[in-house]
């Protein structure tokens, strides 16, 4: 009873950091609605991965390094907010003059042409290479989760500390239930965001998703580059 109790309160601490709109998780999205399914699995993995590896780093006392080298936190502030400006300018520039009518997909998972509400068609973007386009969307995904400092204050110092509060033999059964946390959260964002992919052959959805994108990005990386 007491492991159960652990794990379901590592589960609910965790849910509570992690579920907000994040530029990891407006990326996500968006990559979850246009890229090859076997992408979307990989950059699901490599954000519940990395918040393992970390969780699992700060229960071991990580954590407390990282709150001692300040001088690592600022330079992964400075990169993240430089990663995150520079992706919400181009996601504003998206949503003000698209390039193409309509949702880039991947080439083997295109919805077939079909009428619009006003009798047009749905135009489809010309879609890059599959291996380099899925290369760039999963290091992208890597700067989103690595480059921000937030993440080493949820994970390492916050959830570390609070597992290692436990009673013995308790604090890993907690760390598990944030991991399950992380893998429960990013796994519906990634699976369910395809589920959009209909919605989203609306040139004006699309253009208002690119917005909201354009939006978190910059809010965050200037949050980020003020020290917010």
């Amino acid at each position: 009873m007491l492991v159960l109790l652990a794990v379901l309160a590592g589960l609910g601490t965790g849910l509570g950091l992690i579920v907000a709109i994040g530029a990891q998780n407006a990326y996500l999205l968006r990559l979850s609605a246009t890229a090859p399914r076997r992408t979307t699995v990989a950059a699901v993995v490599v954000c519940a991965g990395s918040d393992t590896l970390l969780i699992v780093a700060g229960v071991v006392g990580v954590g407390a390094i990282v709150q001692h080298v300040p001088a690592a936190l600022v330079v992964a502030r400075l990169v993240g907010a430089a990663f995150l400006l520079v992706y919400g300018v181009v996601a504003a520039r998206r949503a003000i003059r698209p390039a193409r009518v309509g949702l880039a997909a991947a080439p083997d998972e295109r919805p077939a042409p079909g009428p619009l509400g006003g009798g047009g068609t749905v135009v489809l973007e010309q879609a890059p290479p599959r291996t380099a386009a899925s290369a760039r969307a999963l290091l992208a995904m890597a700067v989103f989760t690595w480059a921000n400092p937030h993440v080493y204050l949820d994970t390492l110092v916050f959830l570390g500390a609070v597992a290692n509060q436990q009673p013995d033999g308790l604090r890993w059964w907690w760390a598990l239930g944030a991991v399950a946390a992380s893998c429960l959260w990013f796994s519906a964002i990634g699976f369910g965001g395809r589920r959009l992919a209909p919605v989203l052959a609306r040139p004006g959805a699309w253009r208002v998703l690119d917005a909201v994108i354009a939006v978190v990005m910059i809010g965050f990386g200037l949050g980020l580059l003020l020290g917010a």
